[in-house]
């Protein structure tokens, strides 16, 4: 019994030690780049800016310009504005309207602006076999789609392009489901990956499929719809439910989305001579 009872007390010496040391480790990361003197800023934002490279060309600048270090978290929309919620971001890239004035709307967002736009696309095999390029607009191609139960993969992930996607079957007057009907639950590259392999449709956002374009056997089915125009916007954290998150590095990010120098960005950006992203403001 007692040789046990010193086991037990080495046990938790050790794991009690294991755990300083841990913590230990932690603070000096912590309190070595604090030392540093480098502001930090945490940006959550849609994969759609990240996978097609613009974020790339953007946040150079802005670090240099006003020496703030930008840390990308490159997720879906809806997991962007929940690492708002919880105050686990400063500012947020979205693209999903109705979400994001939700968000507003219950106090977790503050100087929504938007910034730029394009569209998003329905792509598919080459050969078309739901013969969609003939249905006249997004809600016939839709209903087309289900119609046939044709492969049609969704990202399913709550992404701004997965809610768009959701709203155009609620347009077609379609419950999405059954064999034909597969999430991936990933991000956008991911997603036309996926589609590419099993030769099947998809909603993608224009910029990400253009990145992607040569590595697809995929093509553009369907463009040129309202119910297909893709606005994104910035929103900082409400510093009032979160105090410590860096609110005068959010608010200095919006203002420079929006300045002539990363609007210019913005309108210049292009992969194959085509421009992925359109500028708010007029240049």
């Amino acid at each position: 019994m007692l040789k046990n009872n010193k086991a037990l007390i080495i046990i938790m010496v050790i794991l009690t030690f294991s755990l300083v040391i841990g913590r230990i480790g932690f603070d000096s990361i912590q309190n070595a780049f604090q030392r540093d003197g480098t502001e930090r800023l945490i940006l959550a934002t849609t994969t759609s800016t990240e996978n097609s490279g613009l974020l790339a060309e953007l946040i150079p600048p802005f670090e240099v310009e006003n020496d703030i270090r930008v840390d990308v978290i490159a997720v879906g929309t809806g997991k962007a504005l929940e690492l708002g919620k919880s105050g686990d971001a400063d500012v947020l890239l979205a693209h999903a309207e109705s979400a994001e004035l939700e968000f507003m709307e219950q106090g977790y967002g503050v100087n929504r602006e938007k910034i730029m736009d394009n569209s998003f696309v329905l792509v598919g095999p080459n050969k078309d076999p739901a013969n969609i390029k003939r249905s006249p607009g997004a809600v016939a191609v839709f209903r087309e789609l289900a119609a046939q139960e044709v492969t049609f993969i969704s990202r399913g992930d709550s992404s701004g392009t997965n809610l768009r996607e959701l709203e155009l079957w609620e347009e077609a007057d379609i419950e999405a489901k059954g064999s034909w009907y597969q999430e991936t639950g990933q991000g956008m590259g991911s997603t036309l990956v996926v589609a590419d392999e099993k030769q099947a449709y998809t909603l993608t956002d224009l910029g990400t499929y253009l990145t992607f374009k040569e590595q697809l056997d995929l093509e553009i089915l369907l463009a040129d719809d309202p119910l297909l125009f893709n606005p994104y916007s910035v929103l900082s954290v409400n510093p009032e439910i979160h105090a410590d998150i860096n609110y005068q590095g959010a608010k200095i990010f919006t203002e420079y989305l929006l300045s002539p120098t990363a609007q210019q960005i913005i309108q210049e950006y292009t992969i194959a001579e085509q421009r992925l992203f359109n500028p708010v403001k007029d240049l």
